[in-house]
């Protein structure tokens, strides 16, 4: 639009000298008025129609449009129109007043004419650059709703992100109270992998994706520390199946995996099995982890952050609802990822 209204600038003069010209000819080849009067009686004209539609686009871009773009046109070239038509009768009228009435009596027959083109022109370029002017500050209004609506999706994520930290810690914190009664080397050992997993924690904070690679070594970090915690009872089987580019929002498989130990070793005794499977397929990563599931023995629930807040991660990341699928049997429950490559 502002390309269009560029070059409209450079046309108008153009414009503006071809229909003198047409006037000029027209006055003198059909009405029968001698060239000097037909050039002059269209330089006149021209120049007062110029500086009216240049006082008009003054008076466009300085007001707002408080009313419809057509409207508003209408009523300002409807204005200015009347303004540029009286102003030529006042200044032909003084300029031939020594003139013989015949000429004088063609310039009064000639004026409806005059006002009528004078506003289908104003009235165009009104209606133009209203529209001009309305596209703009929709456009402005736009990129500036745009904006406020990234900020604003940063700021959740962010807020995601942070959430997640103190769900896992406050965790750990616990089960560090109370190995320190009973086993304070693990509990030491276990402060240690804290540590060391929050450290790694603060630099991947920010990153909007990173290597598949790299969360899985960060899952073995966690699940590290939960070893201290359950011992041999828990048991990670891997199945994987996908490009070494492939990549994946930070933090979005330790909710996942800390859900499965969660329901998956409550109230169970002996080793536990919990499945991650992950396989490419085209532009698609999916990653399923299926932990042991009784419908009749189950913790009581938390603050339901963990699947929630993947959920809605996974929206405002990629704008689709359909990327996270909780599936359950008898005895499994199973939680799948659906992740967008943009890279494959």
């Amino acid at each position: 639009m502002a390309l269009i209204y560029k070059h409209l600038r450079w046309l108008l003069p153009l414009l503006a000298i071809i229909i003198w010209c047409l006037e000029a000819g027209y006055l003198h080849y059909y009405e029968g008025l001698g060239i000097d009067i037909a050039l002059l009686d269209s330089s006149v004209n021209m120049l007062v129609l110029a500086l009216t539609i240049w006082g008009m686009l003054l008076v466009v871009n300085a007001y707002p449009t408080r009313v419809g773009a057509t409207l508003y046109a209408l009523l300002i070239g409807s204005f200015f129109a009347i303004a540029a038509g009286f102003i030529t009768w006042v200044t032909l009228k003084f300029i031939f007043r020594n003139q013989d009435h015949s000429y004088t009596d063609w310039l009064a027959y000639s004026m409806p004419i005059r006002y009528f083109s004078d506003w289908l022109i104003c009235g165009w370029i009104a209606t133009y650059s209203a529209i001009v002017k309305e596209a703009e500050t929709i456009e402005k209004k736009f990129l500036k709703q745009n904006d406020l609506t990234n900020l604003h999706r940063e700021a959740e994520l962010y807020k995601l992100r942070q959430q997640l930290q103190p769900h896992f810690l406050y965790n750990s914190l616990n089960s560090i109270s109370a190995l320190t009664m009973i086993e304070p080397a693990k509990a030491q050992d276990m402060i240690g992998k804290l540590s060391d997993f929050l450290r790694t924690s603060v630099k991947r904070d920010g990153q909007e994706r990173i290597l598949l690679d790299e969360e899985l070594q960060y899952i073995e970090a966690y699940l590290s520390i939960e070893s201290v915690r359950f011992g041999d009872r828990l048991h990670i089987v891997y199945e994987k199946n996908y490009q070494p580019q492939t990549e994946i929002p930070p933090f979005i498989l330790q909710p996942v995996m800390e859900n499965a130990i969660k329901f998956g070793l409550y109230g169970k005794i002996g080793q536990v099995e919990i499945k991650v499977f992950i396989r490419q397929q085209d532009n698609m990563l999916y990653i399923s982890v299926t932990n042991p599931y009784d419908k009749d023995n189950q913790p009581t629930r938390g603050t339901g952050f963990g699947l929630e807040g993947i959920k809605r991660r996974l929206y405002l990341l990629f704008s689709r609802t359909d990327l996270l699928e909780l599936s359950k049997t008898d005895t499994t429950f199973t939680t799948t990822l659906s992740i967008p490559q943009t890279n494959a």
